[in-house]
This record gives structure tokens, sequence and C-alpha cells, in this order.
């Protein structure tokens, strides 16, 4: 039963897609890749939650997410068109599955110490003049902390 949740709900998704398409008309908006990345981390999450299956919960996080994004994006002006809210999505899916599985949380706490940076430093910035340097500093050097901290996820084992 737990590996047909998956198929299952991607399926059923695919298919009122089309659908849609088909059949009710002012839901054209709809009809695009957003919808479609959505409808398969609706599927991951599904797989989570329903079959139990954990592990899928950061990828039905991320998939949901950039998809709503897209489509909020595309549909809201005040909405961030940022990489800092793609950051923010993935903090919510290790924190998510901390919740479940009780691993991740570090992970999860740096996602969202950098997504808040990224989405309120300009801001932060501006607003502070005696910082402005040392910020500008940062943003162009952030993704190496992405690039530390993956090294250590890779090489160095927990005790």
């Amino acid at each position: 039963m737990k590996n047909r949740i998956f198929p299952g709900i991607l399926l059923l998704g695919f298919g009122c897609y089309f659908f849609i398409d088909d059949w009710i008309p002012g839901w054209g908006f709809l009809q695009s890749w957003p919808t479609l990345l959505a409808i398969i981390g609706l599927a991951f999450l599904g797989q989570a939650y329903i079959g139990k299956d954990y592990e899928s919960i950061i990828p039905g996080v991320i998939f949901t997410g950039i998809g709503i994004h897209f489509h909020v994006v595309s549909q809201l002006a005040l909405w961030a068109s940022h990489f800092g809210v793609f950051v923010l999505v993935i903090a919510l899916g290790f924190l998510l599955y901390y919740q479940k599985k009780g691993d991740g949380l570090a992970v999860g706490l740096s996602f969202l110490i950098l997504a808040v940076f990224l989405l309120f430093s300009d801001k932060v910035a501006t607003g502070i003049g005696v910082l402005e340097s040392s910020i500008a500093f940062i943003q162009r050097f952030w993704p190496l902390v992405f690039i530390i901290f993956g090294l250590v996820l890779l090489f160095f084992k927990r005790k």
C-alpha cells in the first residue's frame, strides 16, 4: 500500500491538471509548469505523511514551495522574487523533517537564518549606514557558506 501513494497522488494530480484544461474555463492560470512542480511536491508530501516515508518531506516541500512561489510571484506584486525565498523553502523542508524524524534541526535553522539574512539584509543595510559596507561584503561572499557547510556535511561524520 505504501508504495502506491506517490504514483496514485501523481496520477490524480495530473488527471486534474488536464481535466481543468479541457473542462473548466477561467482556470487557465493553473496551466503552467509551476502547477506541475506543485503536483509532484504534493505527491511527495502524500508519500511522506500518509505512507510514513518521512524522507520524502524535504523534496515534497521543495517542489511544492517552488511551484507555489512561481504562481504567487506572477500574481502578486508584493511577493518577494528573491533567492532568499528558495532558501526559506528549503529551511521549511528541513524543519518539517526534523519534526517527524528528530534529525536536521541544525541544517534547518542554518538555512532559516541564511534566508532571513538574504531577504532582509538590503533593508537593514540601508537603515544602518555604519553596517552597510560589512553587509555588502557578506552579501558578496555568502555562497562560500554553502560550500563550506556542504563540505562539512559530506566529509565529517558525527560521533
